[in-house]
């Protein structure tokens, strides 16, 4: 028996929470209920519909007729061109021809004409009889027997109905919210672990934090609270895809946002960054205010901000370097801590040639070539290190 006291409760919760109106709701149900009757009693042809009463839960079934007059129809073929028609369109199948070419558009003036079908079809001389001034095109509606057992068919559809209608809101809703969200920082609980795959349960929904996107050497516990950077939102047939990242570089951009006031109200400007998640990354900033110190900014006093993120990134060491115009000053800011004794640019290959000294020169290349390949990334130039007195270089490029 459909329970209408709860019914109606859910079309309201539907309409006042997911902004879902209870007539669209009963459409849905009504289409459902009249497929369904259609299936059970009905002809392929049929015109059914429902009407389904919100208050009593009675649903009475139509027949609808479409008023036609001879000037609309084709001749009723025989049954060889029947025949014929039928042995064409298995010829096709057979050869894999498609028939689903764009119709032509039609010439001024001229109707499209079809085969009589009593089952959907009523001639306008006999609609006449029943109603006097109906008119072609017009639609006639002949009540169907109700069914007995259609108050539990009812009961059914509306429930499945009304259960499909929150989830799609719900999706709608989700996806709405966390599109929103989209390029910030967000925090959920780890939920499990599978094949390296951390899933992070984010209160509406769960997100994807993928083996590739996370801090090399980190490792996560089920119900640990966890930040992450959500970089993709998208619906896919299987349901929403969040997609989560500790190692993308607007992640620790995003994290000083949060730490220093500066780059939030937008004094400092963060312009570029290279990073090698887990292990060391570079960070180029700038001021648009001449007495703040873009530098200083994100280090904070006694260096508690870049800290606080390098703590947050498992020890993660972070190099901020003043952000410059000149590519010669930005080169030697972003090789830091290497000294530089002089820059030479070539501005149409984008490639420089650094001078240091050589006791400067392992500390301008860095550990396994990390320093000078973080400052090719951050500065967008192809750098070559040549020690004073040395022959010997090592270059490397920004894609590198």
């Amino acid at each position: 028996m459909l329970d209408l006291k709860t019914m109606n409760s859910a079309l309201l919760q539907l309409e006042e929470e997911k902004g879902i109106p209870r007539e669209k709701v009963v459409e849905a149900i009504e289409m459902a209920l009249a497929a369904a009757y259609k299936k059970d009693y009905g002809k392929k042809t049929q015109i059914i519909r429902a009407k389904f009463d919100i208050n009593s839960g009675k649903t009475e079934f139509y027949q609808v007729k479409i008023v036609v007059d001879e000037s609309l129809l084709k001749e009723k073929p025989t049954e060889e061109e029947l025949e014929l028609e039928r042995s064409r369109k298995e010829e096709e199948e057979k050869r894999g021809v498609s028939r689903k070419a764009e119709a032509e558009p039609l010439a001024e003036g001229e109707i499209i004409k079809f085969y009589f079908d009593e089952d959907k079809h009523i001639m306008v001389e006999d609609a006449r009889k029943i109603k006097k001034d109906v008119q072609i095109n017009d639609e006639m509606v002949f009540p169907l027997e109700s069914k007995e057992d259609y108050g539990r068919i009812a009961a059914q559809t509306a429930k499945q109905v009304i259960i499909q209608r929150i989830r799609e809101a719900e999706k709608t809703s989700v996806i709405k919210d966390y599109g929103q969200k989209q390029g910030e920082i967000i925090s959920g609980k780890v939920q499990r672990m599978e094949m390296g795959n951390v899933f992070v349960d984010l209160g509406r929904a769960t997100g994807i934090l993928p083996k590739e996107e996370q801090i090399p050497g980190e490792r996560y516990r089920q119900g640990e609270q966890i930040r992450a950077y959500l970089y993709t939102v998208e619906e896919t047939p299987r349901g929403i895809n969040l997609r989560l990242s500790r190692s993308h570089p607007q992640f620790l951009a995003k994290l000083f946002e949060m730490e220093a006031p500066e780059v939030l109200s937008g004094a400092v400007v963060i312009k570029s960054i290279a990073r090698e998640a887990g292990s060391r990354s570079k960070i180029g900033v700038q001021s648009l205010e001449n007495n703040v110190d873009p530098v200083g900014s994100l280090v904070g006093q006694r260096g508690v901000r870049v800290s606080t993120i390098t703590n947050e990134l498992g020890g993660e060491k972070i190099d901020i370097v003043e952000w410059s115009e000149s590519p010669e000053n930005f080169i030697t800011n972003a090789l830091s801590p290497a000294k530089i004794s002089a820059v030479e640019i070539n501005k149409d290959t984008r490639e420089a040639k650094v001078m240091v000294s050589e006791d400067q020169f392992s500390l301008a290349i860095g550990k396994g070539g990390q320093n000078v390949r973080l400052a090719a990334k951050l500065t967008g130039w192809k750098l070559d290190i040549v020690a004073s007195g040395d022959k010997t270089d090592d270059g490397y490029d920004d894609d590198e």
